[in-house]
């Protein structure tokens, strides 16, 4: 029995879908070479790790509480497919509240032309789903958090 999910993962033009085969393994099935974490973002022991069951982060999931229950109120948002998983995932961590960036150059889409029109809906409407950022941004304000932050941190001289 083929279901629903099954057909519609293969109603490509490779016909290849969830469970075929491939150089790393059966496509997105747990346990496969192509379903692990690439070594430079291997999580550090005792991180958690969400292991997605569909489209969004959030769904069948404790990601939200993991974030509640650290404080987390913002995201950004990086991975592929810009126009289904990503943008499923930012969508859904908005309606919950968590104001989210997505990085345009760090997503993608399996075709440009879906890639651009996710990343323009997002900055529509004056940013309703969140804001658009590149990678270099991300990295630089984490930069000018962390330096200002270690000059708050260290101690004052007096004379």
């Amino acid at each position: 029995m083929v279901t629903i999910e099954a057909y519609r993962s293969r109603n490509n033009a490779s016909g290849l879908g969830i469970g075929s085969p491939g150089p790393l393994g059966r496509l997105l099935i747990r346990g496969e070479v192509g379903h692990d974490t690439v070594d430079e973002l291997y999580p550090i022991h005792g991180e958690p790790v969400i292991d997605k069951p569909g489209r969004g982060a959030f769904a069948h999931t404790d990601f939200e509480l993991l974030l509640r229950n650290k404080g987390i109120k913002n995201l950004v948002i990086a991975g592929v497919t810009t126009d289904v998983c990503v943008s499923t995932t930012m969508r859904e961590a908005n309606d919950r509240g968590f104001d989210c960036v997505i990085l345009e150059d760090g997503t993608a889409a399996s075709e440009l032309s879906l890639h651009v029109s996710t990343i323009e809906s997002v900055k529509m409407e004056g940013g309703i789903f969140g804001a658009v950022a590149k990678v270099d941004d991300i990295v630089h304000a984490v930069e000018n958090f962390k330096n200002s932050t270690v000059k708050k941190l260290a101690p004052q001289m007096t004379v």
